[in-house]
C-alpha cells in the first residue's frame, strides 16, 4: 500500500516540491534497509539519483550495530527535484559519516534530509554538506540528532555551507537537536554566503584567468564534503563528477 503523500506540514518536506512529488509518489519504493553488523564497516556511494519523470529520490533507513561504521557520500544534481534521505540508527560505539555535495542550477529543488537517532552510548556521527546553487535553484539541508537518555558519551556534529553563484537562489539550512542525555558533545553550524571576491582578485592578481580562479574555488570548496572518504580512487571519481556538474554551472 502506498504511503500517503506527504504535505508542509511534516518539516522534513517543508521546503520539498510536493508538486513535482505528486506524479510519481506511487512509482516511488519504500525506504532500502541496511542492517550493518557489529563490528563491520559499510560504505557507499551516490554520484547520481535514479530519475523518474524528473525526480529523483534515494531513501535509506540504516541500522549500525555495536562498534559498526557506515560511510555515505552523495551528491545531488541530476533532477529537478532531487531528495536523498537516510535515517541512521547508531549502537554502542558506532559511528555514522556523511558527505554530501548539493550542486544545483535552473529551476532546480534539491536536498539532503537526514534523522540520525543516538540510540546507544559512546557513537559518534559527522555530517558535512556543500551546496553550490546558480540561477533560481533551491537547495536545502535538513538535519534532526537525536540522543536518548542513556546515549552518554555521545558526539555528533553537523557543518552545513552554500555557497550562492546567482541572488535567485535559494540555501535552506535546517539543523534540529534533542538531547536528552547530559554527558554529550553535539555541535552544528551553518552558513550561506557567496564566492570572496577579495580571494577571486588575489588569484586573478597571480595570473590566473577569473574562470579558473572561479573554478579553482569552487572545486576546494566542495572537497570539505569527500574528505572522509577512505578510497583514493573513489574519492577522485566523485570529486571529478562534481567537478564535471560545478562547470556547467559556472
Amino acid at each position: 500500500m502506498t504511503a500517503p503523500l506527504p504535505t508542509r506540514r511534516d518539516e522534513s518536506w517543508r521546503y520539498a516540491d510536493l508538486k513535482a512529488l505528486e506524479t510519481v509518489w506511487a512509482k516511488l519504493d519504500g525506504p532500502e534497509k541496511i542492517n550493518v553488523p557489529a563490528g563491520e564497516t559499510v560504505s557507499r556511494q551516490i554520484a547520481e539519483l535514479p530519475v523518474i519523470d524528473g525526480v529523483g529520490m534515494i531513501d535509506l533507513d540504516v541500522t549500525i550495530g555495536d562498534n559498526a561504521t557506515f560511510n555515505i557520500h552523495v551528491l545531488a544534481h541530476n533532477a529537478d527535484y532531487g531528495r536523498i534521505q537516510v535515517k541512521a540508527t547508531l549502537g554502542n560505539g558506532s559511528h555514522f559519516e556523511l558527505g554530501g555535495a548539493i550542486l544545483g542550477s535552473g529551476k532546480q529543488t534539491l536536498e539532503i534530509v537526514t534523522e540520525t537517532i543516538h540510540a546507544e552510548p559512546n557513537a559518534t556521527s559527522n555530517q558535512v554538506v556543500r551546496s553550490v546553487l546558480a540561477d533560481t535553484a533551491t537547495g536545502s539541508f535538513l538535519g534532526s540528532i537525536n540522543v536518548a537518555r542513556h546515549a552518554q558519551k555521545t558526539d555528533a556534529a553537523q557543518s552545513v555551507k552554500s555557497m550562492l553563484l546567482d541572488r535567485g537562489a535559494t540555501a535552506n539550512a535546517k539543523p534540529e537537536l534533542e538531547i536528552f542525555a547530559d554527558d554529550v558533545k553535539c555541535a552544528h553550524g551553518a552558513t550561506v554566503g557567496e564566492l570572496d571576491k577579495q580571494a577571486l582578485f588575489y588569484l586573478a592578481s597571480r595570473g590566473l584567468p577569473p574562470t579558473l580562479a572561479k573554478k579553482l574555488m569552487l572545486q576546494a570548496f566542495i572537497a570539505d564534503a569527500f574528505v572522509s572518504v577512505d578510497d583514493d580512487a573513489v574519492r577522485e571519481a566523485i570529486e571529478s563528477k562534481a567537478l564535471e556538474v560545478l562547470e556547467g554551472l559556472s
